[in-house]
């Protein structure tokens, strides 16, 4: 028993590995093709990726709110629960039992379907990420290409919102979150090819193996840069004017309660488990760590970020519009592409 939770706890990938064997086995027993197996093991990995990422958010809403309090000089949840903790579990509650509506003039295939394409963009990013050596739902060779391709459709999903939701604050919060995403898009991922040219691999876990000092130390501008486009890409503060209160009621999701409304929050905190995860893989060694095991480096790592996001979205204000594309096209994007000279000059003649 003792060998058996030492291999789960030091080697993941083989206990994942043995587990999809043990299925594939189970059908050519039934008298089934083995292939019936393979579905049902990726049946399952999905299963178990959304179940990960509900329980996921529910942490990460909890833990935010604590952070929250305590910089606010307050308790944060308290009353539900030891310490709140039973609190995002009521309200997932709620939201589930919540009656969901549809706008008297929405156009209602398109109103339905854009929270679940915004969550299913940054679902799929989360299963090319590695969690450990040889521990990833979906090994590419170009796995960092697909991370940033699979997220494009989350924008969609966005404009869509906005403007099936026939309100004027949804279609403006639409329109400004696109603007925002894809003006932010270009300095980070012109952030990343510094990485790329560092470890001559588009493949996330050749990037990790090949940070023995992770990439932090010799691309600090690019982590720099490639944090700040992280926050603006999830609309998080100080770039959240797509949902400005003051402005906007809610932006994008004015429009939507219940269960639709709890897949945007979803995405939210997906996507950005998603760029904190790909943050610590790019630049922070990934799993890479002496003594404990690899996931929980990458986990320690990933909570680090994430716990950026959260000083920033409770330290700063919320920026203009004007100010948010200045920092992105003036500032960032000549500065991503200065870096990206002087990394390229240095590999040349070194």
């Amino acid at each position: 028993m003792s060998h058996i939770i030492y291999i789960i706890i030091y080697n993941p990938a083989i206990a994942f590995a043995w587990c999809l064997e043990q299925l594939r086995a189970l059908a050519v027993w039934a008298g089934l093709l083995p292939v019936v197996g393979d579905w049902a093991g990726a049946t399952l990995a999905m299963v178990g990726m959304f179940t990960f990422c509900a329980v996921l958010v529910m942490g990460l809403v909890y833990g935010e709110r604590k952070v929250a309090g305590h910089m606010q000089a307050r308790l944060g949840p308290m009353r539900v629960g030891w310490h709140g903790l039973l609190q995002v579990i009521a309200d997932t509650i709620k939201l589930i039992v919540k009656e969901t509506f549809l706008p008297a003039g929405a156009d209602k295939w398109i109103y339905r379907a854009a929270p679940y394409i915004v969550f299913t963009a940054g679902f799929l990013a989360l299963i090319g990420i590695p969690m450990d050596r040889g521990v990833v739902p979906a090994h590419l060779n170009v796995g960092l290409l697909y991370v940033l391709a699979i997220g494009t459709p989350g924008v969609i999903g966005i404009l869509m919102a906005g403007w099936s939701s026939a309100n004027k604050y949804s279609l403006l919060g639409g329109m400004r979150s696109a603007a925002q995403m894809v003006s932010y898009a270009v300095p980070m991922i012109l952030s990343i090819l510094g990485v790329v040219m560092l470890a001559q691999s588009l493949d996330l876990q050749v990037i990790v193996e090949a940070q023995r000092i992770p990439y932090i130390v010799y691309q600090p501008v690019a982590f720099f840069i490639f944090l700040v486009a992280a926050v603006a890409e999830t609309n998080r503060n100080p770039f959240d004017i797509p949902e400005a209160e003051s402005e906007l009621t809610a932006g994008f999701h004015t429009e939507y309660g219940g269960i639709r409304f709890a897949y945007f929050f979803l995405a939210e905190y997906v996507n950005m488990f998603v760029l904190s995860a790909l943050a610590a893989t790019l630049f922070l060694g990934g799993w890479r760590g002496p003594f404990l095991p690899g996931w929980i480096w990458y986990l320690a790592k990933t909570s680090f970020v994430l716990f950026l996001f959260m000083w920033f979205r409770w330290t700063f204000p919320r920026f203009r519009a004007d100010q948010l594309m200045d920092i992105g096209w003036k500032l960032l994007t000549p500065l991503a592409f200065l870096n990206l000279l002087v990394t390229g000059l240095i590999l040349v003649l070194r």
